[in-house]
């Protein structure tokens, strides 16, 4: 493949792998501002990752603090998103207390704490930190959090902490991204629990987006029933650095695939890292779901199916592009 094809070919290749369920838009209300929904974010971050250059409206978006500012939603029972409009913090109340998925970062903290604290949570007493990955979005906040709750254990997998602190080294040489990294603290590995009470956190090594991603598995109740979510670390193609990171990325979406469907203990729930993958923008207004009497909103596993079969897909013509480059 000559340089004018490879370069062609990368800008068709999408930087998040993401499919939107099929849902009626007239069923739901638009997102906060109708201009920035799901699929005009999802279509921005594709282009910045074909192109390589951020689009400055979705630049400007990101960093606006009104635009990011969103109240937090209940999704299921004592499981609430209080992160920011384009990437979420998932707080959820155990019965030995409170845990977190992700930190958002640095200059949104403050908006993360007001939304636990609207939650009935005081983010002192927060148990566990649980990380996805050492990207600013995910891990920029670990700083605020640990001074507001010293008593907080910090989980993240060992190559996600090696790529946190090279990330804040690399971001400290200046720009918006910038972010101060913690001392080590918990190394997860694959199948490691973290239980709190009868809830169970089971840890995924699922690398991809990044070598040290780690996605969470929990069951999560609406009523009397109980469902096995998952919060998948990383779903973009934009951190990859060859072909033998991309084969990591296949293999991690066919492995949920067969949790998702699993005929015992089927994963039906994803409690997405980034709202706009999987249309969260919109189906917040949804929630919380108080006729029991109708499906939940966010139990979709063929949507999820869907949306993996599109990320390997467009992973697969990845895969060709970092072979052809290193041809």
């Amino acid at each position: 493949m000559d340089r004018r094809s490879l370069l062609k070919a990368l800008a068709l290749t999408p930087v998040a792998s993401v499919a939107f369920p099929a849902f009626a838009s007239d069923a739901l209300k638009p997102a906060s501002d109708p201009v920035w929904n799901s699929e005009r974010v999802n279509a921005l971050f594709s282009q910045f990752g074909s192109t390589g250059k951020m689009p400055p409206e979705l630049g400007r978006w990101l960093s606006d603090p009104k635009a990011q500012k969103i109240d937090p939603y209940e999704a299921f029972d004592g499981v609430y998103n209080v992160g920011v409009n384009w990437v979420s913090a998932w707080l959820i109340k155990t019965p030995a207390g409170p845990v977190l998925i992700d930190t958002v970062h640095e200059p949104f903290v403050d908006q993360l704490l007001a939304n636990i604290k609207a939650c009935g949570v005081n983010p002192a007493d927060l148990k566990m930190v649980f990380v996805t990955h050492g990207h600013f979005d995910h891990c920029g906040g670990m700083k605020r959090l640990k001074e507001i709750a010293p008593k907080a254990r910090f989980v993240m997998t060992k190559r996600g902490w090696d790529e946190a602190n090279v990330d804040a080294k690399r971001t400290h040489q200046g720009g918006r991204n910038s972010f101060t990294m913690i001392p080590q603290d918990l190394l997860a590995k694959d199948g490691d629990t973290f239980t709190f009470g009868s809830f169970v956190m089971t840890v995924l090594e699922t690398p991809g987006h990044t070598w040290g991603t780690a996605s969470y598995a929990y069951p999560v109740r609406d009523g009397n029933k109980t469902y096995h979510a998952i919060t998948v670390g990383g779903l973009g193609l934009n951190a990859i650095t060859g072909p033998d990171q991309v084969g990591a990325y296949i293999d991690t979406v066919k492995r949920i695939r067969r949790m998702v469907e699993d005929p015992v203990n089927p994963i039906s729930v994803h409690l997405s890292a980034h709202p706009f993958s999987n249309g969260l923008m919109e189906k917040r207004f949804l929630l919380p779901h108080t006729d029991r009497s109708t499906p939940h909103p966010l139990v979709a596993p063929q949507a999820f199916v869907k949306e993996l079969d599109v990320m390997e897909a467009n992973a697969m013509k990845r895969l060709a592009i970092e072979k052809a480059r290193k041809a």
